[in-house]
């Protein structure tokens, strides 16, 4: 693992971007693990006091965006223009907390682009070169022929229909002038050799290999990273020289003092980090070259190992060597790939996750928020989404160990103390909390070393002691023996009230990962500082509204059967039953409705799937249901409840015993039981119209 060189203590002044989506279609699932990382480790920053400004930018130019527009009857402006729109979707969608989105064609990427161009050239004239180039050119499309537009048959094993580069089926590699038979993929010509003046950044140079070497190897970087830049700096055939021009037609930035001429759209794809910047200042009204000299700015990037040689060779090296106000970056944090069920996601073949899908779903974002932090760490290794380890875990872990805490808690401290809470318990307790206090350190510095996996675990260790400290005191039956006339009353509101409290470490916590769940319960708990430092005990709570849902395992089906299904799909992934036989109002009027309370929760023996309830429907008198809901819910968790009844069902005799209504639940053709809830203020008895 990496981390920075050492700063001076304080308040830090962070630039944090993420790789630039290519502009020619909507994001798919790396794109959205990526920002989810990086969105997780900013929003911990911010909890420490931080400053940070978290920037990106559509990387827009280039020879594909031009041929696709042209093919589509568009101008490159309004392709990416219509890609762009698509973004807001999925960066709200996922809460990823961008301060500012831009695009590399843009006046400030233009105006920065040409600038650090003319200080390369004019500071250290012997980095920035011309030599002539031969390449193919199409005589029909009058233009210069990537490697990707020109196929024909492999040098080496004849295989036809090849691309310039790499012969996919021998694996040789071989530069485009050398493939037999070659031709146009835009035209079908056949291209002919022509040669042209290319600009060339010279990595080569002494100079620039003595800076990287420092660079690369001076503890910034992953140690696989470091290793990988040393192979290249270090290789027999040394630092080969970067190709930085291209010739018109070319959709980019044109080179200053050279007709004709435009530079690669990798030269200018990174300079839209600091495009963005300079934006999102100006629009804060602050200075970019004097925020940049700041002692007190580091520059960091998240990007997927597949670009690792553009930004910890070229990247670094342009901004070294353009001088101030530019500054290398104090990391480049390098993550794997995502894969699906063990294989690589492919589009074609219908096997993986899009997130176009996943929200038209309806599916909580935080779900999948929750699942890729709990893989991640701060190796360059690939991490697998798995449908069924993602239900179990979401389900086990938000629903079944985290939110479990304040759903088993709040009924009892509303119902009994009017939301109060108090101060006053014991050693038992205090060291519960404290447990969960010192483990604020360790959980810290994971976030800060991006070992979000190693946060999770540490976290979900704690919500297992607070669950035990739960189980162990049972509150529930204490509330049941006062409502017997028992004297078990403080203690019931000190267990709940250091339970709450613990849950709100937990979501301090969870916060960077989990930041929609975390201002619910700010306001459930009414505590808004979710600050890292921020140890103040709790006094009130709100009446306890569900926080996560479980994930129902025909949502899952729905999110892979992919964007037909999503279409015909409504909200939550669930399709819904056919309605019934149509009833008339005189009907749905012989059915009376109350609001019942649940008193008690017990199993019953020897049945599997029942719960007997002993409810207050405001009779004077209590009554016993037996509810098909022992798969969904725990004895424990349905104490003072409210639920609908039918309450002049006539009773039922069963072999355990007399029923005298039934409850009103939620269920469909898949799992998954959803006991009904009357909104806050209703009261046992109330006629539900």
């Amino acid at each position: 693992m990496s981390s920075s060189p050492p700063r001076p203590p304080g308040r830090r002044r962070l630039f944090v971007t993420t790789a630039l989506p290519y502009a020619n279609g909507p994001f798919h699932i790396g794109h959205i693990m990526e920002y989810i990382q990086a969105d997780v480790w900013v929003r911990f920053q911010r909890m420490q006091g931080h400053e940070v400004h978290f920037v990106c930018a559509d990387d827009t130019h280039g020879a594909p965006i031009m041929l696709k527009a042209e093919a589509e009857g568009v101008t490159p402006e309004e392709l990416v223009g219509r890609i762009a729109a698509t973004r807001p979707k999925h960066l709200a969608g996922f809460h990823i907390s961008f301060d500012h989105w831009h695009s590399t064609d843009s006046p400030e990427n233009v105006e920065l682009s040409q600038d650090i161009f003319r200080k390369l050239r004019d500071r250290v004239p012997s980095l920035v070169t011309t030599r002539p180039v031969e390449q193919f050119y199409d005589p029909v499309k009058a233009m210069f022929l990537p490697d990707r537009y020109i196929k024909g048959e492999c040098p080496k094993c004849a295989a036809k229909d090849q691309y310039g580069d790499a012969c996919e089926v021998c694996g040789a590699v071989y530069a485009p002038t050398e493939l037999r038979n070659p031709y146009s993929t835009i035209s079908g010509a056949t291209p002919v050799r022509k040669s042209s003046e290319h600009y060339f950044f010279r990595l080569s140079d002494p100079a620039c290999v003595e800076f990287l070497r420092e660079w690369t190897q001076g503890g910034r970087l992953q140690p696989e990273v470091a290793n990988k830049a040393l192979e290249w700096l270090a290789g027999d055939a040394g630092m080969a020289d970067w190709d930085i021009s291209r010739d018109a037609p070319y959709f980019g930035i044109e080179i200053p003092d050279a007709p004709g001429k435009y530079f690669y759209v990798w030269l200018d794809a990174p300079i839209g980090y600091l495009a963005s910047l300079k934006a999102h200042l100006a629009h804060l009204g602050a200075d970019f070259a004097t925020f940049l000299a700041g002692e007190d700015v580091d520059q960091y990037h998240f990007i997927g190992k597949d670009i690792v040689y553009f930004h910890t060779l070229f990247w670094p090296a342009m901004l070294k060597f353009a001088g101030a106000p530019y500054k290398v970056p104090d990391n480049v944090f390098v993550h794997g790939f995502i894969t699906f069920s063990g294989e690589k996601m492919s589009k074609s073949r219908g096997t993986g996750v899009s997130p176009d899908v996943y929200l038209d779903l309806g599916l909580n974002p935080e779900w999948l928020r929750y699942y890729l932090a709990a893989k991640l760490n701060a190796r360059v290794e690939d991490i697998d989404f798995n449908p069924d380890d993602f239900l179990a875990r979401v389900n086990s872990d938000l629903v079944g160990k985290y939110v479990n805490i304040a759903s088993r808690a709040a009924n009892f401290v509303t119902r009994h103390f009017d939301g109060h809470l108090t101060t006053a318990w014991e050693a038992p307790e205090e060291r519960l909390l404290q447990t969960l206090r010192d483990a604020q350190p360790a959980i810290a510095r994971a976030y800060a070393d991006r070992e979000f996996g190693k946060a999770v675990r540490e976290i979900m260790r704690l919500a297992d002691l607070v669950n035990q400290y739960v189980d162990a005191e049972k509150p529930w039956e204490l509330a049941k023996a006062m409502a017997t006339g028992g004297g078990f009353r403080e203690r019931l509101h000190q267990i709940c009230s250091v339970s709450l409290n613990a849950f709100f470490l937990l979501t301090k916590y969870l916060a960077p990962i989990l930041p929609a769940t975390a201002e619910r319960v700010s306001t459930f708990l009414n505590e808004n500082a979710l600050d890292w430092d921020n140890v103040r005990l709790l006094s009130h709570c709100k009446a306890y509204e569900h926080l996560i849902t479980r994930i129902d395992p025909r949502a899952i089906d729905a999110l892979l059967a992919g964007p037909k299904a999503a279409a015909q799909t409504p909200a939550g992934g669930v399709a819904p039953e056919p309605a019934a036989a149509e009833i008339g109002i005189d009907d749905f009027a012989r059915v009376d409705l109350r609001i019942a309370r649940i008193v008690a929760a017990e199993h019953v023996e020897g049945a599997a799937k029942l719960l007997q309830l002993t409810l207050d429907v405001g009779e004077g008198r209590h009554r016993t249901v037996f509810a098909g809901i022992k798969s969904a819910y725990r004895p424990e968790d349905l104490v003072g409840r409210l639920t609908p009844m039918v309450a002049n069902l006539a009773p039922r005799k069963m072999k355990f015993g007399l029923s005298e209504g039934m409850v009103l639940a939620a269920s469909g053709d898949g799992p998954g039981i959803f006991l009904l809830a009357p909104d806050a203020g209703a009261q046992p008895g109330m006629r539900v119209k």
